[in-house]
């Protein structure tokens, strides 16, 4: 075989070496990709910024257990309490933004920001919006022995004793702050404000009579209402709560112009993927069409709502606008 057809032959051989590298390599580049991790597959964690035993705690439990039983996982409260929500907000902001952290959250989550420059979040584009969950009044309550026994007598001797009466609250900045610093500023009323961490801890001082009175949240106070150990004047919303027709709103009762309630959701860090909120927010939202879920809140005093993420956003920041007004106005803005 001459030199010329030995160089053919290997040309030849090279070829079908390179056209089988082709197709190997072709082979590789179109396979399917491995299918990505279907969500959740592992606990979910709901932070929520007060200690166990309120009402924020309890529906995030609530909750928690709903989801977890939708989605065939695990959802896990995580109480990070403190700053009036805030350690929770900064924690759930710095958590990776895969779906597995997610925040219970309040109306604090607006108005932090707008009372402390140490808040340094916006709430309109620091986190991403899954869904509200519910709204419900707060109620003005004195211990069972207190001698106010309507809103009007509370006004009258309040306004004879300057500094000499006091409310709890659950942190400085939350609903059940704003309630009695709201109440004080309408009613012409200067009273000593006591936060605590958490509604579940105010409680046994305010039955035990070492609080004149609290705005605490109706699904909290009512069983405590019921049971006796706590007298109801009124309801913070204007009208009366099907939960609790007996008492009167705060306004009807005696305060013209007094409306207030609060509001919760549930949020994740800013940049979770579209389809990870998609899958709890059609999660959260047949939750809150689950007759059981809507039952129990209904009965604890709370108003089931349920929203898109983009619906709860506008509500977010529709909130925001309004708790601008409202603390300019009682010179509680941005200290």
């Amino acid at each position: 075989m001459d030199q010329v057809e030995q160089q053919a032959r290997r040309y030849k051989r090279s070829g079908r070496w390179a056209m089988a590298i082709a197709m190997m390599a072709a082979a590789v580049t179109t396979a399917p990709a491995p299918a990505l991790a279907r969500y959740p597959d592992k606990p979910v964690h709901i932070v929520v910024g007060f200690t166990p035993g309120g009402s924020t705690d309890a529906v995030a439990r609530l909750l928690a257990a709903k989801l977890g039983e939708r989605l065939g996982q695990s959802f896990v409260v995580e109480n990070k309490p403190g700053a009036n929500g805030n350690i929770a907000t900064e924690y759930t902001q710095r958590s990776p933004a895969d779906g597995y952290t997610l925040y219970y959250t309040s109306i604090g989550f607006v108005t932090n920001p707008l009372m402390y420059k140490s808040a340094r979040y916006d709430p309109a584009h620091d986190f991403t919006a899954i869904g509200q969950v519910m709204s419900a009044p707060n109620v003005l309550v004195v211990p069972a022995n207190s001698p106010y026994r309507d809103i009007r007598q509370l006004i009258a001797d309040g306004r004879k004793r300057p500094g000499e009466l006091n409310f709890a609250s659950s942190g400085t900045g939350t609903s059940v702050h704003l309630s009695g610093e709201l109440f004080a500023s309408l009613a012409g009323l200067d009273v000593v404000h006591i936060p605590y961490k958490g509604s579940g801890s105010f409680m046994s001082d305010l039955i035990a009579g070492r609080m004149t009175m609290a705005f605490p949240n109706l699904p909290t106070a009512l069983p405590l209402i019921k049971g006796g150990q706590l007298r109801a004047l009124g309801v913070t919303t204007r009208t009366r709560s099907g939960a609790a027709p007996d008492i009167p709103s705060i306004e009807e009762a005696g305060l013209p112009g007094y409306d207030m309630s609060t509001w919760y959701g549930l949020i994740g860090p800013k940049g979770m993927p579209p389809e990870v909120v998609a899958t709890l927010s059609d999660a959260l939202l047949k939750t809150m069409d689950d007759p059981d879920f809507k039952e129990k809140l209904l009965q604890s005093g709370a108003d089931p709502k349920g929203s898109t993420p983009a619906a709860f956003q506008q509500f977010i920041n529709q909130q925001t606008t309004a708790w601008k007004g409202v603390l300019a106005k009682m010179k509680m803005e941005g200290n």
